[in-house]
C-alpha cells in the first residue's frame, strides 16, 4: 500500500460556533506562534525580579569603595583580592574538589600537621591563587598566609601588608559545609624598611588588630557573600553570577544586641574554665539574662560560624590556644 501526505493527514475539526455577539465578518483566527527568538531578559529585570535594583542603588564592591572614598591603593588591593576569590569559589564548586580535598599522605620522615589540620591540595591551591593575585597587584609588600611557615615578602614598595587563611574550613568540602577565605589588611611599617628581610617581614605581620586598615571574610555556600569593613562601617556584597560582580546586599551589618545561639565545639567542654562551662550551663537552660534557652550550631568553619552570628545573633567562639588570632 502506498501512503501520501493525505492519507496520514487528520480529519479537520469542525469550527466551533461563535458568540451570539461576534460577526464573522470580522472574526479572525489567533495568529501562529512565532518562530523568532524570545527576547533576551535583561540584567535590570532580573535584579528587579529578585527585589533588587540595579547597580545604581545597588554598587559593586569597587564602586561602593569609591562612594566612600577609600585610598585607591586599596581599591586596588580589594579588586584583586575579589578576583581571587571568584577563582576559589568556583573552584570550591567544582566536581573535582573532592580529591583536592583530601590530605596528602606525609613523606617519609617529614614533619606534616596532624590529622584534619594537615594542608590539602585544595588549601594549596586556593594559597597559590591568593599570593599570585596579591603579587600581580604591586600594592602589597608581606603576606602571612596560614599555609605558609613564614611570611612572604612580595616587593618592598608595596605599601600594605596581608594576613590570610586562603581557604578555611577545607575539611567540609567534601559534605559541602560552606566554607571561607578569611584576610586583614595593614599599613607597611616604613619604619622597619632597613632591617633584614625575614624580620621586617615577622614583624610588619604581627601588628596589634587596631592597626588594621581592613579586614573581611568570603562565605563560599549557596551564595559567596564577600564582607569588608575599611573604617565606613561592615557591609556584605552578594556576587552576582550573570555579570561576575560582588553587589551590595547587606550594607550597615550590625550584630544584632540579642541572640539565641551560641556556637563553640562543645566536645571541649571538660577542657574549659569553669567561669566558661557555668555561662554556657546557664544560657542552655535559659536562666541568664534572657530567659530562652540558648540552642547550639557549629559547623567548625570560623567563616559560617561567624558570618550566621552577625546576622541572627549570639555567640561564637573557640576557647583553644590554637586560635590564629592574627
Amino acid at each position: 500500500m502506498t501512503l501520501s501526505p493525505h492519507t496520514l493527514r487528520p480529519p479537520l475539526p469542525l469550527p466551533l460556533p461563535l458568540p451570539p455577539t461576534s460577526n464573522r465578518r470580522h472574526h479572525r483566527p489567533p495568529p501562529p506562534p512565532s518562530r523568532s527568538r524570545p527576547r533576551a531578559v535583561r540584567r535590570s529585570e532580573l535584579l528587579a525580579g529578585d527585589g533588587m535594583a540595579s547597580h545604581g542603588s545597588h554598587p559593586t564592591l569597587l564602586e561602593h569603595m569609591g562612594r566612600t572614598g577609600a585610598p585607591a591603593d586599596l581599591a586596588v588591593l580589594v579588586a584583586h583580592i575579589q578576583a581571587a576569590c571568584k577563582r576559589i569559589a568556583a573552584l570550591v564548586a567544582s566536581p573535582g574538589n573532592a580529591d583536592l580535598s583530601r590530605a596528602k599522605p606525609a613523606a617519609a620522615g617529614a614533619a606534616s600537621a596532624a590529622g584534619r589540620d594537615a594542608p590539602k591540595p585544595l588549601d594549596e591551591l586556593s594559597n597559590e591563587i591568593i599570593l599570585s593575585s596579591l603579587q600581580s597587584s604591586g600594592k602589597v609588600a608581606v603576606v602571612a598566609s596560614e599555609e605558609n611557615d613564614l611570611p612572604v615578602w612580595l616587593c618592598d614598595d608595596g605599601p600594605y601588608v596581608v594576613v590570610t587563611d586562603p581557604l578555611d574550613g577545607s575539611r567540609n568540602i567534601e559534605v559541602s559545609i560552606p566554607t571561607g577565605t578569611i584576610f586583614g589588611i595593614y599599613d607597611r611599617l616604613v619604619e622597619l624598611d632597613q632591617l633584614p628581610v625575614e624580620e621586617k617581614a615577622q614583624l610588619n605581620s604581627l601588628q596589634s588588630g587596631s592597626r588594621l586598615v581592613a579586614a573581611g571574610y568570603v562565605l563560599y555556600s549557596s551564595a559567596t557573600i564577600f564582607c569588608i569593613s575599611f573604617g565606613a562601617g561592615t557591609h556584605g556584597f552578594t556576587l552576582d553570577r550573570s555579570t561576575g560582580e560582588f553587589v551590595l546586599t547587606h550594607p550597615s551589618m550590625q550584630i544584632p544586641p540579642r541572640g539565641q545561639i551560641y556556637s563553640v565545639n562543645d566536645a571541649r567542654y571538660f577542657d574549659w574554665p569553669e567561669g566558661l562551662k557555668k555561662y554556657i550551663d546557664t544560657i542552655r537552660q535559659g536562666k541568664g539574662q534572657h530567659p530562652k534557652k540558648y540552642s547550639a550550631r557549629y559547623v567548625c568553619s570560623l567563616v559560617a560560624d561567624f558570618h550566621r552570628t552577625i546576622i541572627y545573633g549570639g555567640v561564637a567562639m573557640n576557647p583553644r590556644d590554637h586560635l590564629r588570632l592574627v
